[in-house]
């Protein structure tokens, strides 16, 4: 996963956890899943002015929401049931870098938010491959191998229009602080049963 260039691994060992509450897990990603449509439709209302970048968001949302249905049909066809959505405080401590290091400006706030985006997709990527490594379950070790390659595009459609449409930011500068600053949060989390916890 270098190329995501993510500074610290997840710990294998968070599979035990997620193996002892796989309804907790499931119920997570799918709600992990509707977020991501829901912040590919906003990156569409405010940046509408630029027709690719249109025609990806809404064909990523449209995949984002396949994935939810997807993790539905798991939960349903295991007799289990989705929960409540729940705070996800990973992408909340994210998302306070992100307001904090926008500078105002329109530029500014579109690189922030394509970084963000990317990120959360990067960490993702990395946690589903370590799902599809090490949990004992063949269906979802298929199922996270699947969605990791996905998750894997997705992280570099961001990064990719982040560059394209940055003029005048050091975008590969502003990615290296990006996962710096990732690198010093992550470090708490990886103790709970779901995506990112």
């Amino acid at each position: 996963m270098s190329v995501l260039r993510l500074q610290l691994p997840t710990d294998p060992r968070w599979v035990n956890i997620v193996e002892g509450n796989i309804e907790e897990i499931l119920t997570d990603h799918a709600w992990c899943e509707q977020k991501a449509a829901t912040n590919a439709i906003t990156i569409v209302t405010i940046n509408s002015e630029y027709p690719d970048l249109v025609t990806d968001m809404l064909a990523l949302a449209k995949e984002e929401i396949e994935h939810f249905e997807m993790v539905h049909e798991i939960i349903k066809r295991r007799g289990l049931v989705l929960g409540r959505e729940r705070k996800d405080e990973y992408v909340g401590e994210l998302a306070k870098y992100m307001k904090k290091s926008n500078t105002g400006s329109r530029v500014s706030g579109f690189v922030e938010r394509m970084l963000f985006s990317a990120m959360i997709e990067a960490r993702s990527c990395e946690r589903f491959k370590v799902l599809s490594e090490n949990i004992q379950d063949e269906e979802l070790s298929k199922f996270y191998w699947d969605l990791m390659e996905s998750e894997a595009a997705h992280y570099t459609t961001f990064i990719t229009y982040a560059r394209k449409y940055g003029q005048g930011i050091d975008v590969e500068k502003r990615w290296r602080e990006w996962l710096e600053f990732e690198a010093s949060i992550i470090a708490s989390y990886g103790k709970g049963s779901t995506v990112h916890g």
